[in-house]
């Protein structure tokens, strides 16, 4: 079967990277904005700000997209699921995969212009993204890895600004997790 690029794929992977529904974009961004600001003495550098905002829009849609790939089997004998985009083969595993390789390799590329302590803390955000929708099998507080996973940004946004990594860091990082499984657990 040849992959393209039509206007119906086009509309499948804007469902399957929710792209539709940006309210979960804001979840990670309005953190890492905050961390941006608490780590800079003043406004954040202008190109740091614009890789922050495209890393998490990109790496939301990544984490939206191994999420579905890993519930695959699941979503299709869930009424509130059953008509995503790989369950109703809108999209295949395949491109489901390379979709998400191509979202991580554009937000590595942009990572890749900071400076090596946030190029290192990137692969835990990898790791977290990856390993999350996964969580929900071995664990019954996923929204803890959750949150981790979305506050990753957080320890990401000290170490691009000022190469240290604070206890006010990790402090704002624990807050975020706590928050994460506060509103995970009621969407639950």
């Amino acid at each position: 079967m040849e992959w393209s690029l039509t206007q119906s794929k086009l509309l499948a992977f804007h469902r399957l990277m929710r792209t539709d529904k940006p309210i979960g974009a804001l979840l990670l961004l309005w953190p890492t904005l905050w961390a941006l600001w608490v780590a800079t003495p003043g406004m954040p550098q202008l190109w740091i700000l614009a890789v922050f905002v495209a890393g998490v829009w990109l790496m939301r849609a990544a984490g939206c997209v191994v999420n579905d790939y890993a519930d695959r089997k699941f979503d299709g004998h869930v009424k509130r699921t059953v008509n995503r985009p790989l369950p109703s083969g809108a999209v295949t595993e395949k491109e489901a995969r390379n979709l998400f390789v191509v979202l991580v390799l554009l937000a590595f590329l942009l990572v890749l212009t900071l400076n090596a302590m946030t190029i290192l803390l990137s692969v835990a955000a990898l790791a977290l993204a990856w390993v999350y929708p996964f969580m929900k099998r071995y664990t019954h507080l996923p929204q803890v890895v959750l949150g981790a996973a979305f506050g990753w940004s957080i320890p990401m946004a000290f170490a691009a600004v000022s190469e240290s990594l604070p206890l006010s860091c990790w402090l704002m990082f624990l807050a975020n997790i706590l928050w994460a499984v506060a509103y995970d657990t009621q969407y639950a």
